[in-house]
């Protein structure tokens, strides 16, 4: 899962950077592994600066005053299989043709296929292990086949056509033209979220527009009027013109129902629905759950506790629907990232340890029910119950938000092979053994889905794979899945985890591409 944000300012004389940064710092969340921006300045020269941290460990005063130009792309990443080299790092520049960069959430289920054709068809050399520049260099190839000295948006729209023929998977795209200006389309199912809004200048006559993955940048940045990038939908944006096309007709739009369990802000708005309206709805389904699992006598909960804090407004809800106390019962360590992503079983239980305090006050001598957003490999569950025990809990119930997640995921979110799941092959009472709870509570995908679909009935459709194996692009089948498992596991991730000195990875510098 990364987040993307592109920007293109009215006034050629304005610094696109600072609000590039404060982008990337809202979509932090979203990315913790690597970020990187690459602006435009006068000529098309084009400064960059990338690597391996949190937003603020890879950016400095001076570096980003070295970031000039009034157009931008950035990126904030987590790696989706393999490696976290700093190479692979976005977004990604070709100089061929026209000075393209690119950045991308997502994940392609043909790569093998595209990496293939690339070097053998189109004698183009791939660098690093990532999609996104399979994804830059699909589209500068089909871009070069034009042939022109310079292109026009009819150009680009056939680019962008060509390329939803040959990439299968879910992805959400941002790129930069040298001199030209922005560019944002999302896969034909619409799996992986963007949008765009615009922001009245300040110094110059017209609006600057910027393009995020979630509308809380928008929202923070002044930007208003947002418009969600269409399934199958390409949007250019000079300063002349806001041009948007549908490229791929008769698909169905399925959006991920895991941005609105997990990974989303719960401030933001993707496709017309409210995040956090989207996790209250799913409290109260929970609350209906809880009482099923106790045959509707619910005494034996004392208190009801969410693990901070995705899990916060549903845990509310269901504590209101219940007529049950809600506390705080963990103290967080907001300094910790999201420890199902980090690479090794004793890394994740150190960092929930370092991540979440129990407070003993709200534990001793009571039954809890905690609630969570979702239950991954099962590693921060097992050790937060573990903590509430040692606080002096005497029973531990564990809810989840979303329903068992017995799938991988292959449409950008890390989440493990099969046999890392703790969910997998496991019946709901083998779980909780698992975990040390003593009983586990999921929320049943049909009122997950109505949780959500409830605020926007015309989406029909939501990608749920992860909980049913039920894939959307197609294309997924029992050796895509021993090859995801060879890319996805800790042993490999550990091993491929290399330093950026091993490869071409440049951390700041500036390309110089005169139109």
């Amino acid at each position: 899962m990364c987040g993307i944000t592109a920007l293109l300012m009215a006034d050629p004389n304005a610094m696109a950077v600072p609000d590039l940064f404060e982008a990337l710092g809202i979509l932090q969340h979203r990315g913790q592994d690597a970020a990187g921006i690459v602006t435009c300045g006068q000529r098309g020269r084009l400064y960059q600066c990338k690597g391996n941290g949190m937003v603020r460990d890879v950016f400095d005063g001076k570096q980003l005053a070295n970031l000039v130009g009034s157009l931008g792309v950035g990126h904030v990443r987590y790696p989706t299989a393999g490696s976290s080299s700093m190479s692979e790092a976005q977004p990604f520049y070709v100089n061929s043709p026209y000075g393209l960069v690119f950045a991308h959430n997502g994940n392609l289920i043909n790569a093998a296929d595209l990496r293939h054709d690339l070097d053998a068809r189109a004698h183009r050399h791939i660098n690093t292990e990532s999609d996104s520049e399979l994804l830059l260099n699909v589209l500068a190839d089909n871009l070069q086949q034009t042939g022109k000295f310079r292109i026009n948006e009819e150009d680009i729209f056939k680019a962008i056509k060509d390329l939803y023929a040959s990439c299968k998977g879910g992805y959400a795209c941002v790129a930069m033209i040298a001199g030209f200006g922005i560019i944002g389309f999302r896969d034909p199912n619409g799996i992986r979220p963007i949008i765009y809004g615009r922001r009245k200048s300040e110094t110059a006559e017209g609006f600057d527009y910027m393009f995020a993955s979630e509308s809380v940048v928008l929202d923070a940045l002044g930007f208003t009027d947002h418009v969600d990038v269409g399934p199958g939908e390409a949007v250019i944006i000079t300063r002349d013109s806001v041009t948007r096309r549908t490229l791929v007709q008769d698909v169905t739009f399925s959006p991920c129902l895991f941005e609105y369990v997990y990974f989303a802000r719960q401030d933001s708005i993707i496709d017309g629905i409210s995040v956090y309206k989207s996790r209250l709805a799913m409290g109260e389904a929970l609350a209906e759950q809880v009482k099923t699992f106790f045959n509707g006598n619910i005494n034996d909960i004392d208190v009801i506790i969410p693990v901070p804090d995705t899990a916060r407004a549903a845990a509310i809800q269901t504590s209101q629907a219940l007529n049950i106390p809600y506390r705080e019962g963990f103290n967080k360590n907001r300094y910790v990232g999201r420890t199902f992503i980090m690479p090794g079983q004793q890394t994740r239980r150190k960092n929930v340890r370092r991540k979440l305090n129990a407070m003993a006050l709200e534990f001793h001598d009571k039954n809890v029910l905690l609630v969570d957003d979702s239950i991954v490999r099962g590693t921060t569950s097992k050790e937060i119950i573990q903590m509430a025990r040692d606080a002096g809990a005497k029973k531990v119930y564990f809810a989840s938000c979303a329903p068992a997640i017995r799938y991988p995921n292959v449409y950008g979110i890390d989440m493990p092979s099969r046999f890392e799941l703790v969910a997998y092959s496991r019946s709901d009472e083998e779980i909780a053994e698992e975990i040390g709870a003593d009983g586990v509570i999921y929320l049943g995908l049909p009122e997950l889905i109505h949780s959500v679909q409830k605020f926007r009935p015309s989406i029909e459709v939501f990608d749920t794979s992860v909980f049913d194996g039920s894939y959307i692009t197609g294309g997924v089948d029992e050796n895509y899945m021993r090859h995801l498992e060879d890319l996805r596991n800790d042993s490999v991730k550990s091993r491929n985890d290399v330093d950026s000195s091993e490869t071409l990875g440049l951390h700041n510098h500036y390309y110089d591409f005169a139109k």
